[in-house]
């Protein structure tokens, strides 16, 4: 990874005079030694996996342990016959990013971006985007490279571990990326790029992981819709003008130390948060019996 810092990715882009999307780009190509035509056709691949996961959703698909599935299949009836007060746009992005957790809980096929428990987030926001804004595929993919500009410098920085960081460092670091590359998609500076992502980030510091029965299902699959949403709502307000009072990189190393602070209890060992209330102890328990 050249890039330590989003501050360095910014500087690069004005020094180069290139696109944000460009100098991740480049910096693939320098880490793993590959031409342009092969890291392209490598996020290519990405992108199509996620929209073949999208497609594959089986709605009446229940997980092994039955605690996920048939709830995007609901929000996608919800929206269709216009339930769903926060407009189409949103009930898009919902409907995707539970549908996305519930493969994973179901053990489909899905894209860990960065993680399988945050897999559902970018792939609601850019997928839902693509299709209701009428946007190229070919830009989808060059915003893909801005999100994985932004993951790579948190896991850098950070981490992308709920089991190290706690679920901050997974939903909170899939919201950032989702909403760096949602600002880029509507031709949003590199400035307005990181204050999107440092506002997502910022929403939702100090989120624990607390899977219920250890199993990622309760509350992660829910959870996407809140870190999908987080980061629509993150862009349109860097893209009016609103801007953070702490810089990214600076919000990314607080999640770093938020991360350190939390205890064992809140960090994926299902010891602590939902997992210890008495419903979350009866699942476990009932879970742990079944033949």
């Amino acid at each position: 990874m050249g890039f330590s810092s989003l501050a360095e990715i910014e500087k690069y882009v004005k020094t180069k005079k290139c696109a944000y999307w460009e100098a991740v780009l480049q910096d693939d190509m320098n880490e793993r030694q590959v031409s342009c035509e092969s890291s392209l056709k490598t996020m290519q691949e990405m992108y199509q996996a996620m929209k073949t996961a999208d497609k594959a959703y089986e709605g009446r698909r229940k997980s092994a342990s039955g605690l996920s599935g048939t709830d995007g299949m609901k929000i996608e009836k919800a929206n269709k016959n216009g339930k769903i007060i926060s407009g189409e746009f949103i009930g898009h992005v919902m409907e995707k990013a539970v549908k996305m957790g519930e493969s994973n809980a179901c053990m489909k096929r899905i894209v860990a971006a960065p993680t399988a428990g945050s897999c559902g987030v970018i792939p609601a926001v850019l997928l839902s985007y693509e299709k209701d804004f009428k946007i190229s595929e070919e830009k989808m993919i060059e915003a893909l490279y801005v999100a994985a500009g932004i993951g790579t410098v948190i896991a850098e920085r950070a981490s992308i571990s709920g089991a190290e960081g706690g679920c901050q460092a997974e939903i909170g670091s899939a919201s950032a990326m989702a909403a760096g590359a949602l600002c880029y998609l509507r031709d949003g500076t590199p400035a307005q790029i990181h204050n999107a992502l440092a506002i997502a980030l910022k929403n939702l510091l100090g989120l624990v992981c607390d899977p219920v029965a250890g199993l990622v299902e309760v509350p992660c699959v829910k959870r996407n819709v809140i870190g999908a949403v987080n980061a629509v709502t993150a862009c349109d307000l860097s893209m009016a003008g609103v801007k953070s009072a702490i810089p990214a990189d600076e919000v990314i190393d607080a999640m770093r130390n938020i991360g350190k602070m939390l205890p064992c209890a809140l960090k994926e060992t299902a010891e602590g948060g939902l997992a210890s209330t008495p419903t979350g102890q009866k699942i476990a328990k009932k879970l742990s019996t079944r033949p």
